[in-house]
């Protein structure tokens, strides 16, 4: 694992000196963090001439170093978990394991700032949905590949301040701020086309057989996805769980009605009503910060 320098040169600070002067040389906006941190990045494609391109390309930028180049899936996620690299520019159709497979076998503790390169335009949108930084299609143009990784760049260097003991990120100059953890928007594809729905804006969502319905203001959507999967991306301070199949948006709601066996009925604001079942209502008292 590679020790960020600016943990061992930080030091108290002498009489008479402000800790944040002690820190300007190291964050100056003009100068980038990986000048003393290198950028460690995984190459994936199983095309050969693709990779060498890659590699070259990369091979300009001196805060990056290849740490290693894989030609298929599994190679991808073994190469991951063992060198636990901070970049990777992943191909989607790969023998083996395609691109989402490896993230999905990485997982979200392990998982890298991911730049999706590949022939196949009809796969952005699973891309979005997987949070990648960017979704590059081949061919490319050196100049579209240079923006995506200074796009690259920039999310990691805002995962390492992350990374920072609390209170010291605070003495840093501003940053541009990292991508949240949660959905701000969900991406449904309808008729052939993608509409996308904000994340306030959605009141509750139930399960329909192995998709789920959103449900926003008048409309509704129908969305490819597992409960779990969705309750897991949703911001838990405002959307939580109150049946098997049903999950609501707290800031929807108007109030609380008893029912029977110490069940609740749950009354959105625009009159819609909603089953809270006792299964789920702890969790809906943590959120309220009371017993029901």
């Amino acid at each position: 694992m590679v020790t960020d320098p600016l943990l061992s040169r930080v030091a108290a600070p002498r009489e008479g000196v402000a800790a944040s002067q002690l820190l300007t040389p190291l964050y100056r906006k003009d100068s980038a963090m990986t000048k003393m941190r290198t950028i460690r990045t995984v190459i994936v494609d199983d095309e050969p001439a693709c990779r060498k391109g890659m590699r070259h390309l990369l091979a300009a930028d001196p805060e990056i170093v290849v740490v290693g180049e894989c030609s298929n899936g599994r190679e991808a996620v073994a190469a991951i978990r063992d060198s636990a690299p901070d970049l990777v520019f992943l191909d989607v159709q790969m023998p083996e394991l395609e691109g989402f497979d490896v993230l999905r076998e990485v997982g979200g503790e392990r998982a890298p700032t991911v730049v999706f390169v590949t022939a196949c335009e009809q796969y952005a949108l699973r891309a979005f949905e997987a949070r990648a930084v960017d979704y590059v299609v081949k061919p490319f143009t050196d100049e579209r590949f240079r923006q995506s990784l200074h796009r690259a760049k920039q999310q990691v260097r805002g995962a390492w301040l992350e990374e920072l003991p609390q209170g010291l990120s605070a003495l840093l100059p501003e940053r541009e701020p990292r991508r949240p953890r949660y959905l701000d928007r969900l991406a449904v594809r309808c008729g052939g086309k993608v509409t996308l729905v904000p994340v306030r804006e959605i009141e509750w969502i139930d399960a329909e057989g192995d998709r789920v319905r959103i449900h926003a203001g008048k409309t509704w959507h129908l969305l490819r996805e597992t409960m779990k999967n969705l309750e897991d991306r949703l911001d838990d301070a405002r959307f939580v769980r109150i049946h098997r199949s049903t999950i609501v948006n707290l800031e929807k709601v108007k109030e609380l009605q008893p029912f029977f066996h110490g069940e609740y009925v749950v009354v959105l604001h625009n009159g819609a009503t909603l089953k809270l079942s006792r299964r789920y209502r702890d969790r809906l008292e943590a959120h309220l910060g009371r017993s029901l």
